[in-house]
């Protein structure tokens, strides 16, 4: 089999997740800088076989659109054209901030640990990814044969 990456687009940096060759467990990959994704992901793709991305999409509490959507989409159709062979999904990351920084305190972490924004991005991509991953085995379960 082959992974999926789970992508927290943001303005400054993105935090990446990505599961083991058989789909079962999502780690968190790095933090990179958002100018310097698509060269990443370019170079990861390289190196490891890829089913697919998921990428957060920005949406707020009720339902509309947030400001970074639109940062989110323009960077999916620039990671499309660059890779047209890898499909891109996209998975509602409302409160993964908020599940991270959640985490981060079960976790027995610092204060000062708890302010690394970079850990919160690569945190809030495996729990995008632990999502989406749940979401498709829920929805195998209930597809009738």
């Amino acid at each position: 089999m082959s992974r999926i990456i789970a992508i927290d687009y943001g303005r400054k940096r993105t935090g990446i997740a990505v599961t083991d060759p058989a789909q079962i467990i999502a780690n968190g990959l790095t933090t990179v800088a958002t100018s310097e994704l698509l060269p990443f992901l370019t170079d990861y793709l390289k190196r490891e076989a890829v089913e697919r991305i998921v990428v957060g999409l920005p949406v707020q509490t009720d339902g509309t659109a947030s400001e970074n959507q639109q940062r989110v989409r323009a960077f999916v159709r620039r990671f499309s054209q660059a890779h047209p062979d890898v499909p891109v999904d996209y998975c509602d990351e409302r409160f993964t901030s908020v599940l991270a920084h959640r985490a981060m305190i079960d976790g027995g972490l610092r204060r000062s640990e708890r302010q690394n924004k970079a850990l919160v991005d690569e945190i809030s991509a495996t729990i995008i990814l632990q999502s989406y991953m749940e979401a498709r085995r829920t929805q195998t379960k209930t597809t009738p044969l």
